[in-house]
C-alpha cells in the first residue's frame, strides 16, 4: 500500500472540505492506494463536532466521506477528473464517535465511456460495515480535466 500525495495543496483557492489539510473546519482525509486490490483506502477519526444524534456520526458527513474517497478513485485509477452524477447510500449500522477510527475502502466497479461506477464501504471503529455507497461519476477526458478543472496528471499523485 502506498500513500497518495495530495497535489492540490499548493493550488490557489484550494480549500476542499473533504481533503484540504488547511481547511479549519474540514475533515482532512488522507488516502492510500492498495495496488493488489486496486482500491483507495482512508482512515479517519471522527470528532464530536460532527455528531448527528447521541454520539453518532452525522449521516451527511458519512455521505461526504463516501463521495470524497470516490473522487480519489477517479483521480488515481481512471487518471482523470470527474463529478458526481448520482449517489446511492445505504446506512447499515451506527458510527459511534467514541469507537475511534473509521475505515473507507473504494474501488472502481464499472467504467463505460464517460460514466464510472464506484463502490465505497465505510467501516465503523469496531470494524463493522456501517455504510456503503454506489456512486456514478461523469468522467472528463484527461485533457479537459486538466484544462477546465485543474486535474494535475497521475504523475503528481505518487512519488
Amino acid at each position: 500500500m502506498k500513500k497518495i500525495k495530495n497535489p492540490f495543496i499548493n493550488k490557489e483557492g484550494y480549500n476542499c472540505f473533504g481533503c484540504s489539510p488547511n481547511n479549519s473546519i474540514g475533515i482532512k482525509l488522507d488516502f492510500f492506494f492498495d495496488e493488489i486490490n486496486n482500491t483507495v483506502i482512508s482512515e479517519w477519526e471522527p470528532n464530536l463536532n460532527l455528531v448527528g444524534y447521541n454520539n453518532i456520526l452525522h449521516g451527511g458527513i458519512q455521505a461526504t466521506l463516501l463521495d470524497e474517497i470516490a473522487s480519489w478513485v477517479v483521480y488515481t485509477v481512471l487518471k482523470t477528473g470527474g463529478v458526481t452524477s448520482q449517489m446511492w447510500v445505504r446506512y447499515r449500522k451506527p458510527v459511534n464517535i467514541d469507537d475511534g477510527k473509521i475505515r473507507l475502502i473504494a474501488r472502481l466497479d464499472k467504467h463505460e465511456k464517460r460514466l464510472a461506477d464506484i463502490k465505497v464501504e465505510l467501516y465503523n471503529g469496531k470494524g463493522e460495515l456501517s455504510a456503503e455507497a454506489n456512486l456514478q461519476y461523469f468522467i472528463y477526458p484527461e485533457d479537459i480535466a486538466k484544462e477546465k478543472f485543474g486535474y494535475p496528471g497521475i504523475e503528481n499523485f505518487f512519488n
